[in-house]
């Protein structure tokens, strides 16, 4: 087998329609594209979201609410996430660099730790926010916090 002898698989080639070739072919005289107007000539295109001269839906409908370019989105890391980490890694300082190779967080996120579930173990958690439940919970359990 070589380049000579490849054919594409049976039934997934056909022969497109030939506009424009005349009365006999049955799509001869316009085209099938009608009688007159832009859309029957050559080099029509339309806008993108044109509606006929409809007022177009983009338009028509109102502009609302704003885009906070200064906003900080944090992921939620759990007292009880931290517990299952400290175990896993077996440390008693909790960074986000530990978060990242734990797999709980990625690289630029910034973490946030909400107070949902028990903490045993102290520790030094590390953290760009704390909830007051979590920084209790931190703290009752003999750990300190620190805010990046």
């Amino acid at each position: 087998m070589d380049l000579s002898n490849l054919k594409p698989a049976c039934g997934s080639t056909h022969h497109d329609r030939r506009l424009g070739r005349g009365e006999g072919s049955g799509r001869g005289g316009t085209s099938t594209r009608g009688s007159k107007g832009a859309k029957s000539r050559s080099g029509y295109k339309t806008k993108f979201g044109f509606e006929g001269g409809q007022m177009p839906l983009q338009r028509r409908l109102p502009k609302f609410g704003f885009k906070n370019k200064g906003k900080q989105i944090f992921k939620a890391v759990n007292v009880s996430v931290l517990q299952a980490v400290a175990d896993a890694a077996k440390v008693s300082e909790i960074t986000p660099d530990v978060l990242i190779q734990c797999g709980v967080v990625k690289k630029n996120d910034l973490v946030k730790i909400l107070g949902d579930g028990a903490l045993q173990a102290k520790l030094t958690v590390k953290a760009h926010a704390f909830s007051a439940k979590a920084e209790e919970a931190i703290t009752a359990a003999g750990g300190q916090v620190e805010k990046l």
